[in-house]
């Protein structure tokens, strides 16, 4: 396989992941606003990362009115990004 070609595909994948990313940034804090998940965008994204952020939420409690498991949820997906990005320089450096 073409390393170029491997390495569009593997640039791809991590912009669908920053996609993903910077939508629970605006979900996050669409949580602050009343009504805005309500609303058909809100329950759009909610589709989208309800099934994410669902095991979190079961495994750490809210801490009084504060819910962390949002916040857990994208540390994880920043650390899954970059070992993603560390996986594909492996492969394209050893293919290369």
């Amino acid at each position: 396989m073409d390393v170029g070609l491997l390495a569009t595909v593997f640039k791809f994948i991590l912009f669908l992941v920053q996609i993903y990313y910077y939508g629970m940034i605006v979900y996050f804090f669409m949580s602050w606003i009343p009504n805005a998940r309500e609303n058909k965008f809100g329950q759009f994204l909610q589709k989208i990362y309800e099934p994410f952020l669902e095991p979190f939420r079961k495994i750490i409690p809210p801490i009084g009115m504060i819910d962390i498991s949002s916040i857990v949820a994208i540390i994880v997906l920043v650390l899954f990004q970059r070992g993603l990005v560390s996986i594909f320089n492996m492969i394209i450096m050893h293919l290369a």
